[in-house]
């Protein structure tokens, strides 16, 4: 298991992308309309539309990301509210989604997808 990213969910993505590569000074990687990525030298700000993920998670909440071997083995172990089961995103992850008990929003994922397994190569 590797923490690889955080995701900030927002109305716009449009906006919340131009501000950050701004900050950074590196251009985003738009993989959809809806979803974004800034990748600097150790870590990875995801930036995706309040669309991609369930009416109950608010725009401007924040996803700590972890890749696993097995999502789906994960969801039969885990004990937790899961908001998403897993799920084949368009950008090639099977991702689940569940809170904390803090409340935060915790992303599990493995790629399933010829590009996302060699994106994520590293970590494995």
């Amino acid at each position: 298991m590797n923490l690889v990213s955080i995701r900030a969910i927002t109305a716009d993505t449009a906006r919340l992308i131009a501000f950050y590569e701004q900050v950074t000074g590196i251009k985003a990687n738009q993989i959809t309309p809806e979803f974004a990525e800034i990748t600097t030298g150790a870590a990875t700000l995801a930036i995706a539309s309040t669309r991609t993920v369930p009416e109950s998670v608010k725009a401007d909440e924040k996803i700590v990301e972890f890749l696993v071997d097995d999502v789906d083995a994960v969801h039969e172990r885990l004990d937790a509210a899961v908001l998403l089961p897993p799920t084949t995103m368009p950008w090639g992850n099977r991702s689940m989604l569940v809170r904390d008990p803090s409340g935060t929003l915790v992303n599990l994922f493995t790629p399933v997808a010829p590009a996302a397994i060699a994106k994520f190569a590293r970590f494995q």
